[in-house]
């Protein structure tokens, strides 16, 4: 029968060991295809689906942390089209949206994909809207509330972040 030896170590090296296996796995975690969401819709289908959404949701009013129609905010927004439209459920925040999927070329956007911007004057804040073909993204706007965007547009161009695919 062979022994093995447990050699005690302090509760912060335990603690230090698990805190860089978890940053390891989340680096592993969302840097491929693999990681994308299943979703039965074909592009066309996804399209189709956030047109849908902009019909029901066009011009609810911004509010942050809102996630009804009485006042929605972008992350909101773009958790409830992918749960209401997609059957998919996304984390809840930008930050953690910004995170999910891989990175793509914004000439590589396809309907689902999402789009990041950096607004704001002094604090870059954060903001998410869904790329819908066409160069249209559909978000809400902390101004219009929801609505359809095109990138072109100067101030979406300047403040154009990155993409990221999370679905299939």
């Amino acid at each position: 029968m062979i022994r093995f030896k447990i050699i005690p170590m302090s509760r912060t090296i335990q603690i230090t060991t698990l805190f860089i296996a978890l940053l390891f796995l989340q680096a592993c975690a969302n840097r491929s295809p693999d990681s994308l969401l299943d979703t039965s819709l074909s592009q066309q289908q996804v399209a189709h689906s956030l047109t849908q959404q902009h019909k029901n949701w066009k011009g609810v009013k911004y509010r942050m942390g809102g996630m009804s129609k009485k006042g929605i905010d972008c992350s909101g927004f773009v958790y409830r089209t992918f749960k209401d439209k997609m059957r998919v459920r996304l984390p809840r925040t930008t930050a953690l949206q910004s995170q999910i999927g891989y990175e793509i070329n914004q000439n590589e956007l396809r309907p689902g994909d999402l789009v990041f911007f950096k607004t704001g004057l002094i604090f870059k804040d954060n903001h998410v809207g869904v790329y819908m073909g066409k160069n249209r993204f559909l978000h809400a706007s902390t101004s219009r509330g929801v609505m359809i965007s095109k990138l072109s547009n100067p101030y979406w161009k300047d403040a154009y972040w990155h993409s990221r695919r999370v679905i299939r």
